[in-house]
Parts: C-alpha cells; structure tokens; sequence
C-alpha cells in the first residue's frame, strides 16, 4: 500500500519509473533499518490512517504527502539536525521532478523538529498527525514510549531519562499539543494524560 502510494503521488511528476522506485527503495530502506523501533514505515502508514479523516481541510494533498513520506528519512538519536537533513534529501530527490512546491514542502518536514503552531495550515496538520500517537489508548502509548526507548538504547537510563522528561515537559506545557480542532477534540485529553503518566513513571 505504501509503495503503491508513493509510486502514484511521484507519478504526477516524474515519468522516469526507475528514478520513482529508486526514491521509494529510499525511502523503505532508511524507515526499515534495524535501529528504528518507532519511527519507521508503521509511523508512516498510521499517519497516513489519521490523515483519511481530516484530507478535506489539506490544501496541497501531495505536498503534505511528500511531507509525510520524507519527515523522517533521516533519523539518528544522537543527532539533532534530523529534520534539516531529511529535508534535504526530500529536496535532492523531489527537485528532479517537476513537483513546484519543494521550499513548502521542506517547510513543513523542518516544522516537525519543535512542532509550533504553525501560520501554515497543513504544516498545522503535518503535526497533529505525527503526534496523533499520543493521544492514542494507554496500552498504545506504552509500546509507543517502549519503542522510543529502544530507539535511544545507546543512552544509559539516566541521560535517557533526563532528556526524555524534558521533551514530555515541553509538550505538555503547551497550551494545546494540537493545533487543529479535530486532532484537539478527538485526542488532546488523552494526550494530556498520557504523557502525565509517562513523565510519573521517569520520575
């Protein structure tokens, strides 16, 4: 499904089918490496899932796509410059197609490193679906907290902990973790609780 999906929205701007599935074995093959636990094609495909119930208020569906697919090509724990490289890659493939929209798009994949409200609409959107998993039952959020654990195994517990419970501090300070009405409504409270519950277990 994924694959297919990434063939027809790159489809629309390239006619070079082995350029199209050279990026899209990109694409598999970073998301699949044996160090990614949670931010891997799963992540993707949920994103994807979330996005079916809110694509009538998306104003540039493929640009928010491309976003989707290359937000984390790039994803190393111990770097903090993942967003800017993954949109750099996004550029290098992407710009070799007629797509027009590649600084919106890079945007929108370097908004997902401090998730602001954003003036943009889909940037807004872009984020409330990366984060959608926090909002998700306790049982979910927990193999989420796990999986985000195994990703950071080169940290012994006690960094891991310090920097984990200053990034769950940071969200759950926000005066909303989501930016649209929609992702608010439906998964802010738990969100809410959720991290609440997590920061609890670090501390």
């Amino acid at each position: 499904m994924l694959k297919e999906k990434f063939l027809t929205l790159i489809g629309k701007y390239s006619e070079d089918k082995v350029y199209n599935l050279e990026c899209w074995d990109e694409i598999e093959k970073k998301y699949s490496s044996k160090s990614r636990h949670y931010h891997n094609l799963e992540h993707i495909e949920n994103m994807l899932e979330e996005l079916n119930k809110i694509e009538s208020k998306v104003d540039n569906l493929d640009c928010l796509l491309f976003a989707i697919f290359y937000h984390d090509i790039i994803y190393i724990s111990t770097k903090s410059d993942n967003e800017h490289q993954s949109a750099l890659v996004f550029e290098k493939r992407i710009s070799k197609t007629s797509f027009d929209k590649i600084e919106e798009c890079m945007s929108q994949i370097q908004a997902t490193k401090d998730h602001k409200m954003s003036s943009d609409n889909d940037t807004n959107i872009l984020l409330d679906l990366d984060l959608s998993v926090l909002g998700k039952s306790q049982e979910e959020y927990i193999k989420y907290s796990k999986a985000i654990r195994k990703e950071y195994s080169i940290y012994p517990d006690f960094m891991y902990e310090k920097g984990r419970t200053k990034v769950l501090k940071s969200m759950y300070e926000f005066d909303f973790i989501y930016k649209t009405d929609l992702f608010r409504k439906e998964y802010e409270t738990q969100a809410k609780r959720n991290l609440l519950f997590e920061l609890n277990l670090l501390n």
